[in-house]
């Protein structure tokens, strides 16, 4: 048998495990001293950081998407849910308005909505570019080809976010319907690094089916990809969808999975998501003092917030913009980190644009 402190030792000093270790560690994290990992995580954290804390500004710029998800709240066959898209010009007004707050780092994401022609993608970043030279751009529109991969790229676009959801195949595919592939995902994840990108991927925690085994799955799958920016946060239950009565996802075990990365990838850039925020209080603020080192405040419109709902009780859609990023600063302030709006580049030199 393995002593769990200790295997938390080690992945503070090797970055890795094996997947029997992971699993232990994982089964036996009740036993685990949290502090001591939490105070390696921080460690780990500030070595790369400081006790910087990057703010993203967010633009949800249409809840329309061609898929159908099992988990989430704006799948396709939710009839439940008004949809909105936003025009060029709404989407240019908020990253105008997250500019003069100070974000250099501009999120546009979506759901995988068709209407966006490859064209107007590319002509939003190169707009936002323009005006804004400082600024990185990150998307986060789902799965396409390599040519619009590359066109995105080409027009300015430095980050991408793409969700795995699991690691696992079999697991993958209880969470999606058939016409969407998990080695179509992981291919689309492979293509983005290829091409440049500082890419992001990610999954939900105690999302239904999800096994400690599976965990462990994922944890070696991260450290093969090796990612800029790794997004977990608690599975939440959405109304409308067909888990409507699971289990939500626990804090315990979501700060506990952020603590981990941190120690497996150190200069990984690792946000405190809205969902670890809104199933609990201090969520966010738990989440950075296991690892996490960033927030994505909402910059999209107050009248559409409500409408891109992802699960349930999501918090701070009736913020304005400035009114959210001030909360957030109280919030990280008082956990002793300094909330930051400089792009936030990731500390591993591989992830330099070419």
């Amino acid at each position: 048998m393995y002593d769990v402190n200790k295997l938390v030792d080690k992945l503070y000093e090797k970055t890795t495990l094996s997947k029997e270790e992971w699993i232990y560690l994982i089964k036996n994290r009740n036993d685990v001293d949290k502090e001591h990992l939490f105070k390696l995580a921080r460690d780990r954290q500030q070595e790369y950081y400081g006790k910087d804390v990057y703010s993203r500004g967010l633009i949800e710029f249409s809840n329309y998407c061609r898929n159908n998800c099992l988990y989430c709240g704006i799948r396709r066959d939710n009839t439940n849910l008004l949809r909105y898209r936003l025009t060029k010009d709404e989407i240019l007004e908020c990253a105008k308005e997250g500019y003069r707050l100070g974000y250099r780092t501009i999120v546009l994401q979506s759901g995988e909505d068709m209407h966006y022609t490859d064209d107007m993608i590319c002509d939003i970043v190169s707009s936002i570019k323009n005006l804004y030279k400082d600024v990185a751009i990150t998307l986060s529109i789902g799965e396409k080809s390599y040519e619009s991969y590359q066109k995105y790229y080409d027009a300015g676009a430095d980050r991408y976010l793409l969700r795995h959801e699991s690691a696992v195949e079999k697991h993958y595919e209880s969470l999606h319907p058939k016409q969407m592939s998990f080695k179509g995902r992981i291919k689309c994840i492979k293509d983005l690094k290829e091409i440049g990108y500082q890419v992001g991927c990610g999954f939900m925690v105690n999302a239904p089916g999800q096994k400690d085994e599976y965990l462990a799955d994922e944890m070696l799958f991260l450290k093969e990809i090796d990612p800029a920016m790794v997004g977990i946060g608690p599975f939440i239950p959405h109304k409308d969808t067909p888990f409507k009565n699971e289990m939500a996802g626990t804090l315990d075990m979501t700060i506990f999975l952020l603590a981990c990365i941190r120690l497996s990838i150190p200069s990984v850039l690792l946000p405190a998501t809205t969902a670890l925020g809104t199933i609990s209080p201090i969520g966010r603020e738990l989440g950075i003092k296991a690892g996490a080192n960033v927030v994505m405040p909402n910059l999209s419109p107050v009248r559409v917030r409500k409408l891109y709902e992802l699960y349930d009780n999501k918090i701070c859609t009736g913020d304005e913009a400035a009114q959210c990023i001030g909360c957030l600063k109280g919030r990280i302030e008082s956990v002793g980190y300094n909330l930051v709006s400089a792009r936030g580049d990731s500390k591993n030199p591989s992830y330099v644009r070419r």
